[in-house]
């Protein structure tokens, strides 16, 4: 089935939106749970009927879109943290293409905290500490190593650490997504302008929606 530049736009604003809650986490300590929910729901979406389904109802990754925009444009201002993430989460993808054993050891894991999660709220923490542990067993073995920066008093709160792992976990998933629907860096690079369309289009969609 061919997939959409309105496919690759919510791929990729869900890899954005991952990339700066960890950010948010870092440097202020917590961030607004509505922009966290979409990303921890996108890991437990197997067989989705189509992308936007993977991050939940219709402007579930309007933050993402909003940071994308940021970053091409500056305005209100880039941030280079979310673009090291952005760019570090994009490399362990293609790593990880190449590694079909982390890759199995991954999917086992999401059905295990699928398992664990049950009829429990999806941001309660023992979900969060099990797609956080994942993350530390796969992921987090791959060089170079995804470095985290921010404020050393709330990267030291192991709530905080947790989430953050969970919400890479995340991001992984939002570029796998990406490079599926046929995303490429030459879109990012050379392609701004229509990225730029289609996450303003994403967003008056959004706001529709919720009108």
């Amino acid at each position: 089935m061919p997939h959409s530049d309105q496919d690759r736009l919510i791929a990729l604003a869900g890899l954005y939106q991952a990339a700066h809650c960890v950010q948010r986490i870092a440097s202020r300590g917590s961030l607004d749970t509505a922009h966290l929910q979409p990303c921890i729901y996108s890991l437990f979406q197997i067989d989705a009927a189509n992308v936007p389904a993977v991050f939940g109802p219709p402007g579930a990754v309007a933050t993402g879109a909003r940071q994308i925009i940021a970053q091409l444009t500056g305005q209100p201002e880039r941030n280079l943290d979310l673009t090291r993430y952005v760019i570090a989460l994009l490399g362990h993808e293609r790593t990880l293409a190449g590694r079909s054993d982390m890759l199995a050891a991954i999917r086992d894991g999401i059905e295990v905290a699928a398992a664990v999660r049950g009829d429990r709220p999806l941001l309660e923490r023992t979900v969060i500490e099990r797609l956080a542990s994942l993350y530390a067993a796969t992921i987090s073995k791959l060089e170079p190593r995804i470095v985290v920066r921010g404020n050393p008093l709330y990267l030291q709160n192991l709530e905080n650490q947790e989430r953050i792992r969970a919400l890479l976990l995340a991001g992984i998933r939002a570029a796998m997504l990406w490079r599926q629907v046929g995303g490429r860096r030459t879109q990012i690079l050379f392609g701004r302008r229509r990225l730029l369309e289609l996450a303003r289009a994403y967003l008056d969609a959004s706001t529709d929606a919720r009108a």
